[in-house]
């Protein structure tokens, strides 16, 4: 059923739809120039009136058109206040600099009435002439006079200095002179308070008093670092009292400068000190910093993260003196720590909740600092048994002896289980509601805690994370702490190594468990290692960690379960490894015995079948061959042994189902690897005589593959029987220097070439073609060295680019080519 209109039907609805968008057009436009006419401002009388506002203009007067959009006229780049703000900024600088010119280079010029009536004057009316200019309603033309008058007031105290008391100490008249400004600016801001320049100039100014105080050494002047603090406590003081927010931003700055070169001086005095009296002072004064800091994150919340550093000022200023008390890098650290444990306790006093992160996280970073200062000694206990490889059974113990006794070893597990205590504890911190603060703050929920405020359970787990690990290497490091002898420190270390898998795989999941496993795998590695020291213990320790992992293992359940087996697996080949090495066998020899563990990972997986941890096992297993073959390669003989055991265990593999597409290949390889070295070992200079025997009854056996499959690939039936002969055969003739048997090859090579084109078998065509290929240019090489020989040396280059022009021109053509070649042999079987 044809439903379309007529034309001259479709063009009348046509027109009455573009009538309807037009009156709808026109009302919506109409709409539009009131609302536009509501948000003008009124015009005053005799103004210009203000230009149009860009948008769609009247409908367009052809029937059914649209109005075209029209663009505003272009307005100016810049508005008039920047105009003005640069005008006025161009100004005060070029006075200011044309004052400093007549201060240092016209001064000499007049005498000293002269010279101070002048200053003097122009000083008394750039500063006076902002309150007549402020009246006006001249904000930023005040601001501009106003700083000029700042900058003449500090050249009217240079000129003081140079003319009336140039006799005074520099240092001390500048202390006065800044202290003086600084008065002098902030009396002058308060009168004009709608000025923003002269109070944050008067802060600025205040910063040098004291310091430069304190530079001239004199008898009352006080150290630098007691100036510093000073100052800014003083600039502390303007932040909490004050309101305008660029003097409080101004002061806030400058007491994190002046404070932060407090804290440093007094941290590398405390630090340099060499007796408690000597650390008495920098003490005191990192902590009046702390005060300082932690009076100020309290009252100003936005900057609360100050109490960190309140906290870690705390902690070095008294543990400074600890640190002069006490022997040894060591004890210091711990007490550092103890510092560090003793902030954290702060946590659960009665303070204003913001200061509780900044104090958590100093008493955090100064336990972290303290562990892995600790750690050194746990690394070098798990890496120390690694010197064993070069000296295997010798029955001297490989752990590390240092120079130290145990005193002074001792505190670095001691900051280890510190450490651990602290994370143990914060993690069943559950937090009790803290008061509010002075200043409103809410009171938080008991079920968030006081140490953890969000994300609570990540960081608990987290936190026992880490105190497992604490401890487990504080455990480690005792045997190099007290001197252990070499039995006892096997046993040592072997205990952790054991009782950590089987935690995990009671466990089953979670971030403990995966800790656990870490630990006890990287301790595993260290004990196996430091157990090669003798014979007796080698042999038990690797036998007890194949044990454990299995018994472990077999607990499990998932990923964990396959790790564990893989791991008893590795266990294993070092076992029969130091069994091969107690039988004293040559490297060639100890191969087979390495066999069995593959064999056994074999048998295993044919137990396990689609188990998840049957695939890993057995490629782990397959590890321990190949580490067979490799000592087995300097003697070709048991080579091609090695080659047909793996082969044998390959074919037994392949009989699963599940394992046979890889397994079956493999399998076919090793054995025809092993009859090329077994060739090879035995100086056959007749390869064919032995792998013709083997090739045609193969090529039986493949046709009849074919026969009852004919979807079978063709090097499945007959890739092994083809290369069983024609590689060896091309290995030997590639080292006849005689012609018939590369003739022979190549007329075989080419009879298999031509029978796989015809069948249309690609594994006949390409071993064919690849054996053809390789036995003609065996024959060719010479001449072609000869031919290269007699050419110039510049004709082999230029054929080479030649033939990549040629290439470049045809590429297109040359991609077809290949994808058709392709496609024919895809096609082939």
């Amino acid at each position: 059923m044809d439903n379309v209109p007529p034309p001259a039907e479709e063009l009348g609805i046509l027109d009455r739809e573009l009538r309807q968008l037009d009156a709808r057009r026109a009302q919506l436009l109409t709409r539009r120039a009131w609302l536009l006419a509501a948000l003008q401002p009124p015009v005053a009388p005799g103004a210009p009136p203000a230009p149009p506002r860009a948008g769609f203009g009247p409908p367009n007067s052809a029937p059914g058109g649209f109005g075209r959009p029209f663009a505003a006229p272009a307005g100016p780049d810049t508005s008039p206040p920047g105009v003005q703000n640069v005008l006025l900024t161009l100004g005060g600088i070029l006075l200011t600099v044309a004052a400093i010119a007549f201060t240092l280079v016209s001064w000499g010029a007049m005498g000293i009435g002269g010279r101070s009536a002048v200053l003097g004057a122009v000083t008394v009316a750039a500063l006076g002439t902002p309150y007549a200019l402020l009246r006006r309603g001249l904000v930023a033309t005040a601001e501009s006079i106003a700083v000029l008058g700042l900058v003449l007031m500090v050249l009217d105290a240079y000129a003081l200095h140079r003319a009336v008391l140039p006799e005074t100490d520099g240092l001390g008249y500048a202390a006065f002179a800044s202290a003086a400004l600084a008065a002098l600016w902030s009396a002058y801001g308060l009168w004009l308070p709608r000025l923003h320049t002269p109070l944050p100039a008067a802060v600025v100014a205040a910063q040098l008093p004291l310091p430069l105080w304190a530079l001239t050494a004199g008898a009352g002047a006080p150290p630098m670092e007691w100036a510093l603090l000073l100052t800014a406590a003083l600039d502390v003081a303007v932040v909490v009292w004050t309101r305008p927010v660029p003097v409080r931003v101004t002061a806030g700055v400058a007491a994190a400068v002046t404070g932060g070169g407090a804290l440093l001086i007094g941290a590398f005095r405390s630090l340099a000190a060499d007796s408690p009296s000597a650390a008495a002072n920098p003490a005191v004064l990192l902590v009046a910093a702390a005060a300082v800091a932690l009076f100020t994150a309290w009252r100003v919340p936005a900057v609360a993260g100050v109490s960190a550093v309140a906290g870690l000022a705390a902690v070095a200023g008294v543990g400074g003196v600890v640190r002069a008390t006490v022997p040894g890098v060591g004890w210091a650290v711990i007490g550092y720590l103890l510092c560090g444990t003793a902030l954290m306790a702060v946590v659960r006093a009665p303070v204003p909740r913001r200061l509780l992160p900044g104090l958590a996280g100093a008493s955090a970073v100064v336990h972290a600092a303290s562990a892995l200062m600790a750690l050194p000694l746990s690394a070098l206990a798990l890496a120390g048994p690694v010197t064993a490889l070069t000296d295997v059974w010798s029955g001297t113990s490989p752990l590390p002896d240092p120079d130290s006794t145990a005193t002074t070893l001792l505190p670095a597990p001691l900051a280890l289980l510190i450490t651990a205590a602290v994370l143990v504890a914060a993690s069943h911190d559950r937090g009790t509601p803290s008061a509010a603060d002075a200043t409103g703050s809410q009171p938080p929920s008991a079920a968030t805690g006081t140490m953890w405020p969000a994300r609570g359970d990540r960081l608990r787990t987290a936190a026992r994370c880490g105190a497992l690990v604490l401890v487990w290497a504080a455990f480690v490091a005792v045997p190099v702490v007290f001197g252990f002898g070499h039995s006892a420190a096997v046993l040592w270390q072997l205990a952790p190594t054991l009782g950590l898998p089987a935690a995990a795989a009671w466990r089953q999941s979670g971030a403990m468990t995966s800790t656990a496993l870490a630990c006890a795998l990287t301790g595993s590695v260290s004990v196996a290692l430091l157990s090669l020291a003798t014979r007796p213990a080698t042999f038990a320790v690797l036998g007890v960690l194949v044990g454990a992992c299995v018994v472990a293992a077999v607990r499990a359940r998932g990923p964990l379960q396959a790790l564990l087996a893989c791991t008893a697996t590795v266990f294993a080949t070092g076992f029969a490894g130091a069994a091969a090495a107690a039988l004293e066998l040559p490297a060639h020899r100890a191969a087979p015995l390495l066999l069995t563990v593959p064999a056994l990972t074999a048998l295993l997986g044919a137990r396990l079948r689609r188990h998840p941890a049957a695939l890993p096992v057995e490629v782990t297993g397959s590890g321990a061959a190949l580490v067979a073959l490799l000592l087995a390669a300097g003697h070709l003989p048991t080579l091609a042994l090695v080659l047909a055991l793996c082969g044998v265990i390959a074919a037994g593999t392949a009989v699963r189902a599940e394992r046979r597409p890889v397994a079956g290949y493999l399998a076919v390889a090793l054995f025809v690897l092993a009859t090329w070295v077994r060739l090879a070992a035995s100086d056959v200079v007749a390869p064919e005589a032995y792998s013709l025997p083997v090739t045609v009854p193969a090529l039986a056996v493949g046709a009849l593959r074919r026969r009852k499959d004919p979807q079978a690939s063709s090097w499945t039936a007959y890739g092994p029987g083809l290369a069983a002969t024609l590689v060896p055969s091309l290995v030997a003739a590639w080292g006849d220097e005689h012609w018939l048997r590369p003739l022979l090859l190549g007329v075989a090579a080419l009879a298999v070439t031509l029978a796989g084109a015809r069948l249309r078998l690609q594994a006949l065509l390409m071993l064919g073609g690849a054996v053809l290929a390789l036995d003609a240019l065996h024959e060719l090489a010479p001449y072609v060295v000869q031919a290269v020989g007699a050419l110039p040396r510049w004709l082999p280059p230029a054929l080479v680019g030649l033939l990549l022009l040629a290439v470049g021109a045809t590429y297109e053509q040359r991609l077809r080519d290949a994808r058709k070649l392709r496609e024919s042999l895809g096609r082939m079987r």
